[in-house]
């Protein structure tokens, strides 16, 4: 044993963890990484059709105005999912449903179905380069669509509407944002 080492005893190590682990803990509340800030909210389930109602918009200039009656405006809106990959977005009238807590779309709680019988208008978002580098025929899109929009809140407790794109389970969505 080294000259000015002492002997260790059980209480002695209890103590000196107890100390750390005090003082380990006050860092941990300082700084707030004791937990999480947001903790998950959970399914959406007492959302209102008033609070849907409104004026909601992509940043790419997407634009879905859902009236009170339950009829709705499309405005160059994306396919969700495995559609957002054909580079088309589609316009016109449109009507919509707030559903039930039941399962419809790919997370639980409520959800936003948009059903476009007749697009009205289209255009595509870019021009597709097949694998090898040349120009690809773009698919026309679809002449009727049906969105399934799932609900969250936002960090103030605000509705969110969103799909995903790509392979949902990738979890890249589209967030439309309620125009103030």
């Amino acid at each position: 044993m080294p000259k000015n080492s002492r002997r260790r005893t059980g209480r002695t190590v209890l103590r000196d963890l107890l100390t750390y682990g005090t003082v380990a803990a006050a860092l941990l509340a300082l700084t707030g990484c004791g937990a999480p800030a947001q903790v998950s909210r959970g399914p959406v389930e007492n959302a209102r059709p008033s609070q849907i109602a409104g004026t909601w918009r992509y940043a790419e200039g997407a634009e879905v105005v859902f009236r009170a009656d339950g009829t709705a405006e499309v405005t160059l809106l994306d396919g969700q999912e495995a559609d957002y990959d054909r580079d088309w977005r589609i316009s016109g009238p449109a009507t919509w449903e707030l559903t039930a807590d039941r399962p419809a779309g790919r997370t639980p709680g409520q959800h936003v179905r948009l059903y476009l019988p007749e697009r009205f208008g289209a255009e595509w978002r870019s021009v597709a380069e097949a694998w090898d580098g040349t120009q690809r025929e773009a698919a026309p899109p679809p002449e009727s669509y049906t969105w399934m929009f799932e609900l969250r809140r936002d960090e103030r407790g605000r509705l969110e509407l969103y799909f995903y794109i790509g392979h949902w389970s990738d979890k890249v969505t589209y967030v439309l944002e309620k125009e103030a």
